[in-house]
């Protein structure tokens, strides 16, 4: 009888220790997930590691990511607009002195 309380001590330490942690929730939350598959993969312990696995940024990180990088393509375009307008007006400038002199 004194084994069997043991054990019990010890699985509800473990579960305890496993919901602290977060493991439970995850678990459950990719659980969830597979459940509202339309289409249930072929391979359920391939979907389970999938999204187990790859713990991704959190949600507000992604979102300032997306603002940043919609920011950077915007310079970009900008930047080479400019970089278009200066080798214009360089060519004119390099053009210039070649046609005053031939005359």
């Amino acid at each position: 009888m004194t084994s069997y309380k043991a054990a019990d001590s010890k699985r509800e330490e473990f579960r305890k220790y496993l919901e602290k942690a977060g493991v439970l929730d995850a678990l459950t939350k990719v659980l969830v997930g597979l459940y509202e598959e339309p289409e249930k993969p072929n391979n359920a312990l391939e979907f389970l590691k999938l999204h187990l696995g790859t713990a991704g940024p959190d949600a507000p990180d992604v979102e300032a990511m997306k603002v940043e990088i919609t920011e950077l393509r915007t310079r970009k375009e900008q930047l080479e607009a400019e970089n278009q307008e200066l080798r214009g007006r360089l060519q004119q400038y390099e053009a210039a002195p070649a046609e005053a002199a031939e005359e």
